[in-house]
């Protein structure tokens, strides 16, 4: 049984969730999550349920060990957890989904204390060898509070039983077990080559709830490194312009060097 907990989230592109527990109440989290907890608060860093465990969670990018927030005092207190790069913070109430959700790796901000957080496979060979971000899932099982992170906008879907869905496997961020989740090779020479979108796509199947996220990570990534590569060829090309013109003044005997 999850502890019930009480939350809201401020901010609008950069998200902090803060989380309310009564005594003896605690949330789970990601180490290095929490932002500012009050005096009353606890907090315990270990594997989160043995060294097997810890080393699970090190398949799906997250750090081996994890931190619990206990409220040790006599009254309420908060603690609150910050986003770590732009998007929005999205709360999945597990007992009214279910019990049980499926995430994208990395995607797990902090639950209640009680949620169970594991790893889930895809069972589809195509998924398996290709999936990218979304071979490797988390499964987070409970009836309480779960939290977890999506870059950019998120938008939500209602599968119909055997509609389909095809999207980029790094802007799926969450959905519901019912779902049915394999990888599509992009056909054509030119866009295998020229599409820009990546060889293979995430193909969800429902019926389910589907979350998807407008800016994954990994395409964030690549834009500030191509943009830091631009960057620092035009300040070679500077550089050796300034250099290049001082040479051509000191062959031509210009005297002011």
């Amino acid at each position: 049984m999850a502890d019930i907990i009480d939350y809201k989230i401020f901010g609008d592109d950069m998200q902090v969730v803060e989380i309310e527990l009564d005594p003896q109440e605690g949330v789970r989290a990601e180490v290095g999550a929490m932002m500012y907890m009050e005096a009353d608060i606890q907090m315990q860093t270990n594997t989160g349920g043995g060294l097997f465990k810890g080393f699970k969670r090190m398949l799906t990018g997250e750090g081996f060990f994890i931190s619990t927030f206990m409220n040790s005092g006599y009254g309420k207190s908060k603690v609150a957890f910050g986003a770590p790069f732009p998007g929005k913070i999205l709360p999945l109430h597990l007992g009214e989904l279910g019990g049980e959700f499926l995430c994208q790796k990395d995607s797990f901000l902090c639950a209640a204390n009680g949620i169970d957080i594991d790893i889930a496979f895809t069972r589809k060979i195509g998924a398996g060898l290709f999936g990218g971000e979304g071979f490797i899932l988390q499964r987070l099982s409970g009836n309480g509070l779960a939290f977890v992170h999506a870059g950019g906008t998120i938008l939500k879907k209602i599968l119909k039983p055997g509609e389909t869905l095809r999207v980029d496997t790094g802007c799926l961020v969450a959905f519901e077990p019912t779902v049915e989740y394999d990888i599509q090779f992009v056909g054509g020479f030119k866009n295998a080559l020229f599409g820009g979108e990546g060889l293979f796509l995430a193909q969800l199947r429902g019926p389910g709830l589907v979350f998807l996220q407008s800016l994954p990570f990994s395409r964030l990534a690549d834009r500030i490194i191509a943009a830091s590569r631009n960057g620092h060829r035009e300040q070679s090309d500077g550089i050796a312009g300034i250099g290049g013109g001082i040479l051509g003044s000191l062959l031509g005997g210009d005297k002011r060097f």
